[in-house]
């Protein structure tokens, strides 16, 4: 496969829930242009992982994109389902966003957009993937004194 060949190969297939076919479909869609996207904000828009928050007088909604690269969409859902068996982090955070209220497509959503940063951050400086920079810890709450 010519996936295994690209420079960039090594980092998309360090991530959790990346293998090459859809490492392949991901490289393909973003392209190996890094200055494409100058930022991460901008890459989990193009990739429809990014709400879009629309306010007016007291009215305030936030909704997820109905424009986007439907193909990375699609590539970006099975990615983060994946990760969840395949990182502990990963799963921890949807976790978290679940019991915070959101629904399954929308907690998938967060994980897919968070996988997206920590992926331009990778493609960016040239490093692979690290659970524990991308999903450090939680600090342990502690009791409130009354």
């Amino acid at each position: 496969m010519a996936f295994n060949l690209h420079p960039d190969a090594g980092i998309i297939t360090s991530f959790p829930g990346l293998g090459a076919l859809t490492g392949a479909r991901v490289l393909a869609e973003i392209g190996d242009d890094r200055s494409r996207f100058q930022d991460a904000k901008g890459l989990k828009a193009y990739a429809g992982a990014a709400p879009i928050t629309r306010a007016s007088g007291k009215t305030r909604s936030v909704t997820r994109r109905r424009i986007k690269n439907n193909r990375l969409n699609a590539a970006g859902y099975l990615w983060a389902f994946s990760a969840l068996t395949a990182s502990p982090g990963a799963r921890a955070h949807y976790d978290r966003r679940k019991d915070a209220g959101d629904r399954h497509a929308a907690a998938q959503r967060n994980l897919f957009g968070r996988l997206l940063g920590c992926l331009h951050h990778c493609l960016t400086t040239g490093c692979e993937y690290d659970e524990t920079t991308a999903f450090p810890a939680a600090p342990e709450k502690l009791p409130r004194a009354a």
